[in-house]
C-alpha cells in the first residue's frame, strides 16, 4: 500500500495511520504529541512497537515484575494481550505499533 493510501483515524485523540491490514494482524503509524497518554488499559491483542522518533513512558504490569521505561528513537517493545500497560508521549513522535490480531476499532 502506498503511504498515501493508508487509513487515517483519530483514536482517543491520538492521530493514527494503518499501513497493513492482513488477516491476523495490522500495523500502525501511532502519530503523537506530547502530552498525549494512554492510561492503564488491557486488550487482547499482542503489541508489538518500534520508536521512530519522539520520547515515551512505557509501563508495562508483567507477570513478573513492573517495567518502567522512556523509549527513544530505536527502542522496542512487546506487549503480551491481556497484559496491563501505559503509555505516556513525553515528546511527540512517530511509533510504528503491529498489533495481533489486528484492532477493529483501529479500522
Amino acid at each position: 500500500m502506498r503511504k498515501e493510501d493508508a487509513l487515517k483515524k483519530i483514536f482517543k485523540g491520538v492521530k493514527l495511520d494503518s499501513l497493513a491490514v492482513g488477516e491476523k494482524s495490522m500495523v500502525t503509524k501511532m502519530n503523537y504529541v506530547e502530552g498525549n497518554f494512554a492510561t492503564l488499559h488491557t486488550h487482547p491483542h499482542e503489541q508489538c512497537g518500534y520508536v521512530i522518533s519522539g520520547e515515551y513512558r512505557l509501563i508495562v504490569e508483567a507477570p513478573n515484575g513492573k517495567i518502567d521505561v522512556i523509549m527513544q528513537p530505536g527502542d522496542t517493545y512487546a506487549i503480551p494481550g491481556n497484559t496491563p500497560h501505559s503509555f505516556q508521549v513525553l515528546k511527540g513522535g512517530e511509533v510504528i505499533d503491529v498489533f495481533t490480531p489486528q484492532r477493529e476499532d483501529y479500522l
